[in-house]
């Protein structure tokens, strides 16, 4: 039975906790997901025909590599999912073994009637079928049928699970198959439900109807004793209630026709209220829910009679007007002293129990989660309660409070006089024992006291009380209780029979020693019992969801009076107290879960916390704003020096005021500044690609503005919170920033980097997500597309030189590098770097591209391999020359013009991102340098060090290298990357095989794009004509990264088909006296001049296949 209950609870928590993590996929909602995804997700239908569908996506390539795409990024979250439902499903099959086991007399003394009697036992048996039925309706209300179905299909195509002998795959599919239900507003409710759905797992008819039989007729939680006055008894029965309301689902029949038990059901349990709290605040209207029943329908009718309505709701209007200013007397600072609590314990009690029943009935009876808008009954039953019981939620929220303060106070005078109870009955017996002692002294003629006589009886009777004092027992309060009372008495008596009332100070010491024993009976009456009903009569999980609902009120009220916070600290303490319902059978079974589940329901109760909270950061950052205004619009920069007769102006006192943000949470803050720069850099960086002139300088321009003003009034108001502004300001903007390239990147990735995984994302302080406004998803890939847009190098020209782009039919600039500076002011070393990475990816899809175009089209095409291997076979040996030069190669390009359209695109692609990225390299490096000088410089030595222990490592194995397990080399790359200290042209973005005729086809490219292009003195090689556009810069790279992806020798062989072709072509150049060196063959070397400078190899490489005079005389020629 134990493991079993340790079981319910885990699934029932996992249920919760998963709910929130569906991937939004299975809901199928977008026509993108229904178009892209509609083949792939299936509901139950699949199983009628397994093969029609593996079929569809065995004859369609794309959507077989979807699928398994999808596959790689839900299976591990299918999975648990999977593991949740089977979980509820071994919960009812264990729960069937026992009973099985009971009725077959395995527990020799125990059968299912002696479990019942039993009165742990009763309850364990009440909750496991109560909590089995919750388990499905959560189920059923947290995650759709359909959804449902799609996910289990998904992991049976998916998993190896459905192989395996012990599956229970079919069975869970049985009992979690769809059942039409729908949690959104005004679904149409299904027949039989929820009956039927309750009854896909047959469970003995005996023990549901002894079940019901118990929760009918017995308190069987004893929380009657709570609650002594009857008209509180429904109150009391709440829980059973919400337990006999589940469980009489498993027997519909009596809902139905039983209508004598019904209305004994009704007037036990529901004779005044007819909304209910189901479980965890999970709320439930009768009138609805009971609709389709006649018996309980007819049975609710008194209930929901109008007469009884009013008088309900006028009760609790009357008990709120009264409750009010009492609690607040209560309240007032003084008043609840130690004495006023202990000679008042009943009164106290009943106040609490008054305001929490009112408290309750009014919550649950108001909730708009308890009733449909679209139900004309329950609009007008509901509008009858608000109007007779005069509700006002801010009224209402201000009793809460109140009585929540009033609990919080109390429990904890209780608690401290509980624990120094023995100690203050202890003192309290010696000082009347001291006292009658020295009134015994008094007696004896010895003490100086005035005017008091010898007197042998009195003293021997003080002596022998003193003792009688002394001998009382805390251990055995019962007898010590009473034999106060009598010393209390026989004190009374002396004083009058002995006329002691002339002498004032014996009659005080008399009146002491009375107080004192009063004292001790106040004090041995202090019980943990007045604890425990505290904790029973201050139960809010009702409140669980519909709290939520007062979320505006109490941020309304912290903002008018921030003091209001230790207020609604005791209101929150009292919510916590909800988890004790959950957590007991967990903790009773010593379960590993205990830890998990108590996680999550402190994770709601804190994420719920911190949203009420959130007002204070969003009141300061409201004051930030009018800062931030003031700090961009108003006050100007105070220069490093400055004229002592101008700090005057640059004082602008008018224009400067303070803010004054009181306990502050650090979280909140963050959160707050996380929500707005993330919607400022949302919004700031989007762009028209229509427009005439780029927007981007201008956007970044008004953006950097920006965050220069938040950052600036983060600084201005750190030292009035006492928050280390900086250090949040750079956290939580590189979190924003870096989590949003990671988004970027999913597109690219294969197994996409979901919310819940990702090192950015936090519950606590969320990023916020946008919707897309174009093909980037999140604000760091429009601003990448537009950098790439307007340095597209079919419209652009760059100047090297220059670090410039040049419109090619204007000639007018369209940037240049100071593009890279404006996005490091406003977006800082994070911005670019997530700029880099974004640009990586990009490049590596382009290779990617460019590779399958390559193999698919290019090798495929049997006239172009002819071509090739043709020309293979003209320029064999490569030393030599090749005869007849011009025409050679003039028909071998002519022959494949076709298709180098694509290939310079895919180039020219891959060169202009390595541009942008050696401008931002360039950019980091230069920054770094300048702001954090000691650091670039330790860097750039590490870095050279590492090299030259790794080269030395290759000369000598047996010095050291850098284990497999060992980081360095990975960290280290991260941190000369994020510093500009790398090289983008020396990177291996991509994994190549052996391509055949690989360094043919480039050769043959680049001799194809060279007439396109002429060399000009000033600005080097320029394209010939503005519609025939070849940008030379961005093709040497591009050409250059692509070759860097394979083996070196492919290189060589390129460079040795380049240096063939200027031989060749100049020998026939000699050969038919031509004394101008062809401009083609000033391209060539111009491309091998590039090359050595672009790879820092040495000139010999390249004078490897050129002879020096050849470049003697093209020297000549520049």
């Amino acid at each position: 039975m134990v493991d079993f209950l340790a079981e319910n609870n885990l699934c029932g928590q996992a249920l919760l906790r998963l709910s929130e993590f569906i991937p939004a996929v299975f809901r199928l909602k977008d026509k993108s997901d229904q178009q892209k995804y509609g083949d792939i997700i299936c509901d139950f239908s699949y199983f009628k025909g397994p093969e029609y569908y593996d079929s569809k996506l065995e004859a369609k390539p794309d959507l077989q590599d979807l699928d398994d795409e999808f596959r790689e990024n839900n299976l591990e979250i299918l999975s648990r999912f999977y593991l949740a439902f089977e979980s509820v499903h071994k919960y009812i099959v264990d729960l069937i073994r026992y009973l099985d086991d009971l009725y077959e007399g395995v527990y020799i003394q125990q059968t299912l009637e002696t479990v019942l009697l039993n009165e742990d036992g009763k309850q364990l048996l009440c909750e496991a079928l109560y909590l089995y039925g919750v388990m499905l309706l959560v189920i059923d209300q947290k995650m759709e049928g359909e959804v449902r179905e799609r996910m289990l299909v998904s992991y049976y195509r998916y998993s190896a699970a459905r192989s395996s002998a012990d599956s229970n795959l079919d069975d869970i599919c049985k009992l979690l198959r769809s059942t039409g239900y729908s949690s959104q507003s005004g679904a149409k409710r299904p027949a039989n439900y929820p009956e039927s759905y309750f009854q896909r797992v047959p469970i003995s008819s005996t023990f549901i109807s002894m079940v019901i039989g118990r929760l009918r007729s017995d308190d069987i939680y004893n929380q009657v004793s709570a609650y002594p006055l009857p008209e509180h008894r429904s109150t009391a029965l709440a829980n059973q209630a919400a337990m006999l309301y589940v469980c009489l689902y498993f027997i519909p029949s009596i809902l139905q026709t039983q209508q004598a038990k019904m209305r004994e059901i009704v007037d036990k349990y529901f004779p005044d209220n007819w909304v209910i709290s189901v479980y965890m605040g999970i709320t439930v209207n009768l009138v609805e829910a009971w609709e389709p029943y006649k018996a309980a329908k007819i049975a609710l009718n008194y209930t929901l009679d109008s007469a009884n309505i009013r008088e309900q709701a006028s009760r609790y209007s009357v008990s709120m007007e009264g409750l009010r200013p009492q609690i607040q007397q209560l309240l007032k600072e003084g008043f609840l002293r130690e004495e006023i609590v202990l000679d008042n314990v009943p009164k106290l009690l009943n106040c609490l129990r008054d305001c929490n029943v009112s408290i309750r009935w009014l919550m649950l009876h108001t909730a708009d989660s308890a009733y449909d808008p679209n139900n004309k009954r329950l609009r007008q039953i509901k509008d009858q309660v608000i109007n007779d019981s005069k509700y006002n939620p801010k009224i209402l929220f201000q009793v809460l409070l109140d009585t929540a303060q009033f609990e919080f106070t109390l429990k904890e005078m209780f608690k401290k006089m509980l624990s120094e109870k023995q100690l203050k009955w202890e003192s309290y017996r010696t000082e009347g024992s001291e006292r009658m002692t020295e009134l015994a002294e008094v007696f004896s003629g010895v003490k100086p006291l005035t005017r008091v006589e010898k007197n042998e009886n009195l003293q021997a009777w003080f002596r022998e009380i003193s003792k009688q004092i002394e001998s009382l027992n805390y251990e055995d309060s019962t007898a010590a209780g009473r034999k106060t009372v009598q010393l209390i008495q026989a004190l009374v008596e002396v004083q009058e029979f002995h006329q002691l009332e002339s002498n004032l100070q014996v009659c005080q010491f008399l009146a002491d020693t009375r107080k004192f024993l009063h004292q001790m009976i106040r004090t041995i009456n202090i019980k943990e019992e007045v604890l425990i009903t505290m904790q029973i009569v201050g139960d809010l999980s009702y409140a669980w969801q519909i709290i939520d609902s007062f979320t505006s009120i109490m941020q309304e009220s912290i903002r008018v009076n921030p003091s209001m916070v230790t207020k609604l600290r005791a209101t929150f303490l009292k919510l916590a107290s909800a988890l004790d319902l959950p957590l007991l059978r967990i903790n009773q079974a010593n379960s590993p879960d205990l830890l998990s589940v108590s996680q999550f329901y402190s994770g709601e109760l804190v994420t719920y916390v911190r949203k009420v909270l959130q007002i204070i950061p969003e009141s300061m950052f409201t004051s930030l704003a009018k800062i931030i205004k003031l700090q961009i619009h108003a006050i100007m920069e105070v220069p490093t020096r400055l004229d002592k007769d101008k700090l005057k102006d640059y004082a602008q006192l008018g224009a400067r005021y303070e803010v004054d943000p009181k306990q502050l949470l650090e979280d909140g803050i963050r959160k707050e500044l996380v929500r707005r720069v993330a919607y400022a850099l949302h919004k700031g960086l989007i762009f028209n690609p229509k427009a005439k002139t780029s927007e981007l300088m201008p956007k970044l321009k008004e953006m950097a503005a920006t965050m220069d003003g938040f950052y600036r009034s983060f600084e201005y108001i750190q030292d009035y919170v006492s928050i280390y502004g900086l250090k949040i300001w750079q956290e939580e903007v590189s979190r924003i920033i870096n989590y949003n390239v990671e988004q970027e990147c999913n597109s690219f990735l294969r197994t996409k980097i979901q919310d819940w995984q990702s090192v950015y994302q936090s519950t606590h302080i969320p990023i916020p997500k946008f919707p897309a406004v174009d093909e980037s998803a999140t604000f760091i890939g429009r601003l990448c597309r537009e950098i790439l847009r307007i340095t597209d190098p079919k419209a652009t020209c760059y100047m090297d030189q220059l670090n410039t782009w040049y419109d090619l039919k204007t000639h007018q600039e369209v940037t240049n590098n100071r593009l890279f500076s404006e996005i490091q002011d406003t977006l800082g070393t994070f911005g670019l770097n997530g700029l880099d990475r974004l640009l990586c990816f990009m490049m590596v899809k382009e290779l990617q591209n460019f590779l399958s175009v390559f193999q698919k089209t290019i090798l495929r095409d049997k006239a172009m391999v002819d071509v090739f291997k043709a020309m293979l076979s003209a320029v064999n040996p490569v030393k030599g020359i090749v005869a007849n030069a011009s025409k050679g190669y003039a028909n071998a390009v002519a022959k494949t013009q076709k298709i180098w359209g694509p290939y310079l695109e895919s180039i020219m692609k891959v060169g202009q991102m390595q541009i942008l990225r050696q401008q931002i390299a360039n950019e980091l490096n230069y920054s770094c340098k300048f702001d954090s000088k000691h650091l670039a410089a330790a860097l750039e030595n590490l870095n050279k060090s590492l090299l030259a222990d790794i080269e030395a490592h290759y000369q000598d194995p047996s010095l050291p290298y850098p284990k497999e397990d060992n980081n360095l080399l990975y960290e280290i790359t991260a941190s000369l990357e994020a510093a500009g200290i790398h090289n983008p042209l020396n990177k291996i973005y991509i994994t190549t095989k052996r391509l055949p005729y690989f360094p043919i086809v480039n050769f043959l490219f680049i001799i194809a794009q060279l007439p396109k292009l002429q060399y000009s003195k000033n600005q080097g090689m320029t394209c010939r004509k503005a519609t025939d556009p070849v940008d030379w810069s961005p093709l040497v790279l591009g050409l250059l990264t692509l070759l860097k992806q394979f083996h070196s020798r492919y290189t060589e062989q390129f460079l040795a088909l380049i240096g063939q072709f200027i031989r060749s072509i100049m020998e026939q150049c000699t050969s038919q006296k031509i004394p101008d060196m062809p401009s083609d063959v000033v391209g060539a070397l111009m491309f091998l001049e590039d090359y050595v400078r672009y790879t820092k190899l040495p000139r010999k490489v390249a004078e490897a296949h050129v002879p020096s005079f050849i470049f003697d005389e093209f020297r000549t020629v520049l």
